[in-house]
């Protein structure tokens, strides 16, 4: 993706508002998801919020602009103010990547309804320029709320996939799982970084976000 700053300044200006733009709702998900299940904590942490600058995480954001897969600011949640703590909690972290997945599939339907409308939208000078506007917005926002979703549907702490399989783990099994949550970064560490030629983590994301894409944007590979 940094390397369209450099050939397309201009679609790099529209990478970056989806950028922003995914990972603001990915965030805010999770915190609404905390307030309606009777947690205040991100709320009174100011991340019940659509302000982009609440979410953004410096590491996160770099991965998406370096490797189109990344994180936001992780939403704090108390798990003592959930009625159901490791149900809540698995909710809570399934509400960032369906969030993301439901912004790609409404975004692919514009951006469907564009194409068929085009040479319509196109007797309207300014109409045309607006459509045309939305349209190199729309796609990327599909792109990277589909990477971001399944990036962080990976079981691996800090990822959202860690806490939502313990969630749904019998409880022995569960606290045998959260013994794991130390060490995820190191996991993570060693998945993303491409140390033996490639990274491991794109083998297994790369199939499933093609396969989302084809159904979204036919013909689309990303990664």
């Amino acid at each position: 993706m940094l390397d369209t700053l450099f050939n397309n300044p201009l679609a790099f200006v529209f990478w970056l508002a989806a950028l922003i733009i995914s990972i603001t709702i990915h965030e805010f998900a999770h915190a609404l998801a905390a307030e309606r299940l009777g947690d205040p904590t991100p709320r009174l942490m100011g991340r019940l919020t659509l302000n982009p600058l609440a979410h953004l995480d410096p590491l996160g954001t770099l991965m998406l602009l370096i490797a189109r897969f990344g994180w936001g600011k992780p939403v704090r949640f108390d798990p003592f103010n959930l009625r159901h703590p490791r149900r809540d909690a698995a909710i809570i972290s399934l509400a960032g990547p369906l969030s993301n997945l439901a912004l790609a599939s409404i975004s692919a339907v514009l951006l469907n309804i564009l194409f068929h409308y085009k040479l319509l939208l196109m007797t309207n000078p300014f109409v045309g320029i607006v459509s045309e506007l939305a349209s190199a917005l729309l796609q990327p926002v599909i792109i990277l709320g589909t990477v971001l979703a399944v990036f962080n549907l990976i079981p691996i702490h800090p990822l959202d996939g860690f806490k939502i399989v313990e969630g749904f783990l019998p409880e022995d099994y569960a606290r045998q799982w959260a013994e794991l949550e130390p060490y995820g970064m190191i996991f993570l560490i060693f998945l993303i970084f491409p140390f033996f030629g490639s990274s491991p983590i794109l083998r297994v994301v790369s199939p499933i976000v093609n396969t989302i894409l084809s159904l979204l944007l036919p013909s689309v590979p990303v990664i």
